[in-house]
């Protein structure tokens, strides 16, 4: 689902991609992309004089008041999967792929000439060049730079990560006020999202919609296992 952009006026310039979410066991998956109209020699200094680092190095009122000053800077935009969507992705081992539909849809809405995207792929070079492949079949030829650790090498991925956390932040309030019990975050790590999953199952009842079932978490709580602080999917 791709969210409305919002910012200052449609225009060439720079797209920064990153998602936040891949990781947590309940939950969408958030795709955000920030566009930098202006000079592209000045989005560096810009973007880091009002506070723009990557989005995990910020608590979650800095990362409000960033996201409002980047509407006034630029262009900010959102993609996200919810986890039925997720899950059926997983099962066919095209969680990437999923991640580039979204980045792509970003690409297309907002029109950039250059896009840098922080790469999931542990192939930074390759997920660039499928990104790119996947924008011209999309009618976009735009020039992609692909890196890891892009969310903290450059400020306009910055920017797209903390679009991206602000939106997942929202989508997990949301839910939570649908929730009697307390979510916490949504990942594996954090003891609050684990004692709602054990809670969620120990009820034997079907699992809510928004917990994501291709996730080793559920086996592992299942089988009275640890869960690792990097959890991954089956």
């Amino acid at each position: 689902m791709l969210a409305g952009t919002e910012g200052a006026a449609p225009g060439r310039g720079i797209l920064g991609l990153d998602e936040a979410g891949r990781g947590s066991a309940l939950g969408p998956l958030v795709v955000g992309g920030f566009l930098w109209t202006g000079p592209a020699p000045e989005a560096e200094e810009r973007l880091r004089s009002v506070g723009v680092r990557d989005s995990k190095q910020l608590s979650p009122k800095e990362r409000e008041r960033i996201a409002l000053v980047l509407r006034k800077l630029g262009r900010s935009a959102t993609a996200r999967a919810e986890p039925p969507t997720i899950d059926r992705h997983v099962d066919q081992g095209q969680l990437n792929e999923l991640e580039l539909s979204l980045m792509a849809g970003l690409v297309g809405a907002l029109r950039p000439h250059e896009v840098v995207v922080d790469a999931c792929d542990p192939d930074a070079a390759r997920f660039g060049r499928k990104l790119s492949a996947r924008c011209r079949a999309a009618g976009v030829a735009v020039k992609v730079s692909s890196s890891h650790r892009a969310d903290e090498l450059f400020a306009v991925v910055g920017a797209a990560s903390i679009v991206a956390k602000v939106g997942r932040d929202q989508a997990v309030r949301e839910l939570q006020a649908r929730s009697p019990i307390p979510l916490g975050s949504g990942y594996p790590s954090d003891p609050e999202t684990r004692r709602y999953l054990e809670r969620c199952l120990a009820e034997k009842a079907p699992l809510p919609p928004w917990i994501r079932r291709s996730w080793k978490t559920l086996t592992r709580i299942k089988s009275g296992q640890g869960v690792s602080a990097l959890e991954d999917y089956r």
